[in-house]
This record gives C-alpha cells, sequence and structure tokens, in this order.
C-alpha cells in the first residue's frame, strides 16, 4: 500500500519551504515535502555574491530556455530557476522587495479576494525580522520573523553615493527603507522612493527560505523530506486529487494524501505538473496524448514576468571592477570574506534601486536597478566581471500587460515545457517600454552621473528617441527572473486557475502556493510577495482543515 501523508507538498523551494514549516508546525499533520533537487549545503549557494555562479549550474539550475519571442526580435531568453532545496531564493540576488500597495489592491480587482493591501501588510510584518542600522551605526533588531531582511549601507561600495545623488537629481525621494516607501508610496506618495536595497542576508551568509523555514522544521519527526524526487504526474479518483507518483532513486514511487496536494513547484513547473495531469485546456492536453480529467483553459495562461534594459559606463573613479577585475583581486576579496564575512563577495551586486515615475504616471511605474559594477556572462554562463572602472543604470516597467504561456511538450514529464513569454505584445507596453527609456536617458544626463561618466558604452542610447528607444529596448532588454500568474486567482474557471483561498476549480484537494498563483505581476521584485502569499496561503490550509 503507499503511504500516506496529510499533506504532500511539491517543490521545496520559496513557498514550499514556507509551507513545510507552517503545515508541520502543531505535530497534528503528517507532510511530506518532494523537491527535485539536492542540498542546498553548497559554497556558492551561501556566498551573497555567489549566485553568479549558480547561474548556470545545472546541478542546482533547471536551465530553461524560452522559445523565440516575437517581442524581443525573434531571441531565446535563458531562465533560470532553482532546483535544490530553498529554489530560487537559493539561487537569485536576495533583493527583498514587499510591492507597491496598489499591486495588491489590483489582486482584489482581478478576483482575489482577501488579498489587499491591508491585508497583507499583517502577514508581511510577521514574516520578517529586520536588521537595521541605527543613526550610530550601530545594529539593531526589529520583528521577531523568521525571514531576515539586512540593511546592508554600511558595505555599499563608495560609488553608490553618486546614485544616490542622481536619485535627488531627479527629484526622487531618498529613504532608508525601500520597504517602508512602499507603505506610502501609493496614491499619498506618487513619487515612489530610492534607496540601498535590503536583502535577505544574516552575518554575512545568504538566508533563504530553506535557511528560515525548512532547516529548523527538518527536526520534526512529522515532517519528511525526499530530495531528488522528481514528480511524474497527480493521481486523481472521482472529481479529486488523491496522491501522486514521484520518481526517485530509479524506480517509480506513489503516495497519497489524506487531505491535500498542494503544488509550489513554481510559475514554469506547477502549471506543468497540472497539464501532465490531465488539468488544464482541452486542446493542449489532447494534442500530446493526456487524457483530460478536468478542463481547465487557463492552467498555463496569462504568464507575465519583468524586462529590464540597462546601459554601461566607464567611471572616472573606481567602482567594484578595481577590487574583483583582476584575479589577484578576486583572491584577496576571498580572503576578506573567509575571515570577516565582509567586503565585496558579501554584498549582492544590485546596490541601489526604487520606483519612480515616468513622464505623465501617476504612480511609480519603473524600477530602476544602479550597480556599482559592470561585467558580462560568458558562454559557459559564468560572470565575467570587466576589469576597466565601469558602472550601469538599469530601468524596468513595473506592471507589465502582455501575457504569455506556459504549456507542455509531451506527456514525458523530463520533457522541459514550452515557454512564450509573450513580450510586449500590448501598445501600453510598448509604450512603457518607451517611457522606461527616457527615464533611463534622464538619468544618465543628471549632473551627478554625468560627473562620474568617462564614457558611455555603446550602444549608446542617449541620443535614441522614440522607434528607435523601442527597438533598443526590444533588442537588449532581458528578463529579470520573475516569471509569474500561469496558475493566477480569480473567481471563475474561464479566467482563472484558482480560487481567492488557491484551490485549483474544479479539483477537490488541490492547491498551487507560489509565484504562479498571482492574478497579476507585483511592481518590483517577485521572492518577498511569494514569502507572503504562502505563509497566506498556509493560514487558509489549516483554517479550512481545522
Amino acid at each position: 500500500m503507499p503511504q500516506t501523508y496529510d499533506f504532500i507538498i511539491v517543490g521545496a523551494g520559496s513557498a514550499g519551504c514556507v509551507l513545510a514549516d507552517r503545515l508541520s508546525a502543531s505535530g497534528r499533520h503528517h507532510v511530506l515535502l518532494l523537491e527535485a533537487g539536492g542540498t542546498d549545503r553548497r559554497l556558492w549557494i551561501k556566498v551573497p555574491l555567489g549566485y553568479g555562479f549558480t547561474f548556470s549550474n545545472p546541478a542546482v539550475n533547471w536551465r530553461y530556455t524560452a522559445a523565440p519571442d516575437p517581442g524581443l526580435q525573434g531571441r531565446k531568453a535563458y531562465w533560470p530557476r532553482g532546483r535544490v532545496l530553498g529554489g530560487s531564493s537559493s539561487i537569485n540576488a536576495m533583493a527583498y522587495m514587499r510591492g507597491l500597495p496598489h499591486d495588491f489592491d489590483d489582486w482584489v480587482r482581478a478576483g482575489a479576494t482577501g488579498w489587499a493591501w491591508e491585508e497583507v501588510r499583517r502577514c508581511y510584518d510577521a514574516l520578517e525580522s529586520q536588521d537595521e542600522l541605527t543613526p550610530a551605526n550601530r545594529r539593531r533588531l526589529r520583528g521577531q520573523g523568521p525571514v531576515r531582511v539586512t540593511d546592508m549601507r554600511d558595505q555599499m561600495h563608495p560609488f553608490t553615493r553618486h546614485f544616490l545623488a542622481a536619485a535627488r537629481d531627479m527629484g526622487w525621494p531618498v529613504v532608508e527603507d525601500l520597504n517602508a516607501a512602499a507603505v506610502a508610496g501609493g496614491e499619498d506618495q506618487p513619487e515612489g522612493g530610492f534607496g540601498y536595497m535590503r536583502s535577505t542576508l544574516r552575518q554575512g551568509r545568504r538566508w533563504s527560505s530553506a535557511d528560515a523555514f525548512l532547516h529548523p522544521a527538518r527536526k520534526r519527526a512529522n515532517l519528511t523530506v525526499i530530495s531528488r524526487a522528481r514528480v511524474e504526474r497527480l493521481q486523481l479518483h472521482d472529481g479529486g486529487v488523491t496522491g501522486l507518483r514521484y520518481h526517485h532513486k530509479d524506480r517509480s514511487h506513489q503516495v497519497q494524501a489524506g487531505r491535500e496536494v498542494i503544488l509550489s513547484a513554481g510559475a514554469v513547473n506547477s502549471p506543468q505538473l497540472l497539464q501532465l495531469s490531465g488539468i488544464g485546456p482541452a486542446a493542449v492536453l489532447k494534442s500530446h496524448g493526456v487524457k483530460v480529467a478536468q478542463d481547465l483553459p487557463q492552467v498555463g495562461q496569462g504568464l507575465q514576468d519583468h524586462l529590464a534594459v540597462s546601459q554601461y559606463f566607464w567611471a572616472t573613479e573606481d567602482t567594484l571592477n578595481a577590487r574583483l577585475g583582476t584575479r589577484l583581486g578576486q583572491l584577496r576579496a576571498g580572503l576578506q570574506y573567509v575571515l570577516t564575512r565582509r567586503g565585496p563577495l558579501a554584498v549582492p551586486v544590485n546596490q541601489c534601486s526604487g520606483y519612480a515615475r515616468s513622464a505623465g504616471a501617476a504612480r511609480p511605474d519603473v524600477q530602476v536597478y544602479c550597480n556599482p559594477a559592470s561585467y558580462s556572462t560568458q558562454a559557459s554562463g559564468k560572470p565575467q566581471i570587466d576589469r576597466d572602472n565601469g558602472f550601469l543604470l538599469s530601468v524596468q516597467p513595473c506592471r507589465p500587460t502582455s501575457r504569455g504561456q506556459i504549456n507542455i511538450q509531451s506527456a514525458d514529464p523530463m520533457q522541459p515545457p514550452l515557454i512564450e513569454p509573450n513580450s510586449l505584445s500590448t501598445e501600453a507596453d510598448r509604450r512603457s517600454a518607451i517611457a522606461a527609456s527616457r527615464l533611463l536617458q534622464a538619468l544618465a544626463a543628471t549632473p551627478s552621473i554625468a560627473a562620474v561618466t568617462r564614457e558611455r558604452r555603446t550602444p549608446d542610447a542617449q541620443a535614441m528617441e522614440g522607434d528607435a528607444l523601442l527597438e533598443n529596448f526590444r533588442a537588449r532588454s532581458g528578463t529579470v527572473f520573475h516569471p509569474s500568474c500561469t496558475c493566477r486567482m480569480g473567481q471563475e474557471a474561464r479566467n482563472s486557475v484558482l480560487d481567492p483561498r488557491l484551490r485549483v476549480h474544479g479539483v477537490r484537494g488541490l492547491r498551487v502556493i507560489d509565484a504562479s498563483a498571482f492574478p497579476n505581476i507585483t511592481s518590483g521584485n517577485t521572492n518577498a510577495p511569494t514569502l507572503m502569499l504562502a505563509a497566506r496561503g498556509a493560514e487558509m490550509v489549516l483554517q479550512d482543515h481545522a
């Protein structure tokens, strides 16, 4: 007989680790957590700047490639996704951005009742513990949540002062905490805010969802974690999910769920697994020989992601390149990190960010990134930092309206799905790309940036207008790895996959709790809202099974 658990969670990523902790905390429920990847006990996962080395490492990364994208001149985008305990929170850039209040009020308007800003803010506050710098340059801990969010201002590169000065040149408020700015950055403060990014770090090391939630929970006897387990498909009977089949150690295994199966495999793999199990658009399933168990047309549809375009510059003074652009500098930085947990390796390269309004926008519609370094990616996927001193400015339209899709390409669970981003497919997004590019031009032209610019690197977009800016965006923009919305919440099966309590329409005993459940993408980096969604989702599961 297959073993039975109360709850089976698929995916030990940002959301799955939260669920494993919360659902097993009382000791009353037996929980199984299945993860396709292996251990996160790896040097380049723990070292903050090590995400450059996990970016293309197949040992911890699904390494997906999207289909040629007509909106981006037919280019194929590389999509790294975490395949390891902690999921993408183990390989991401550690940026912690809640999103803006109107993002969540828009979720409600899209049909996700119960997810308005005032309701999710409570969850954020409970999740976080803020490791902050005081005015006296001492550290203090505010809050008691498991997610450590660290203020790294004392370790930011000195060049970043020019970014803050440029923000003031632009008339942007410079704030100490971008998430506090997000609270005020709605209708009352339409300018948004700019400042140093806070990161999911603790004592100089990455603090992933696995660190915050899973590793402490693994001490419980009622939680079972199986790594390197590839889920093949769900098992359905009489309109409900009863369990699943997974592959582990060269053989297939079956397990049963006494209460629920919860998919937390991410915006790519959760819709893939639903479709492999016969839950999805009937035409897609039939075309690959999958028996239709529930015709749910929106599974895999509605994909949203953020695109950013960057401009690179040579600098008149030292940037991070001066430390990391040579082998000797890298060795010295490594030694400093080993001895002190400080230095260039202890700080993510994305150091300054914020929300801004493009011309005519009523509220912040562009996220700005400013990095005190310039670099490229080699054919092997490894980062290559420039030897000469450089920096970059980058802009990302916050709320795209284009929708793509993710569908299976065969009934074989080992075959990756087809990812079609459908970028810049709406006129609104094309206008946003131009508006964001103009904002980048204005930022580059500020006195503070001009004073430290030795040369603008090609292609130089500074003199471009209109159509040329759009074509530059099409040719050079890229994903910032925030896929979402492929199993989005809503009210009806015709326009969503989940109800507001994250239950799959028409299928008993099945929920999806990860970034695929977003009704629409949030304005900033998506790891923080994914953690929040998982924590609220766990509350709902426990309430429904009280």
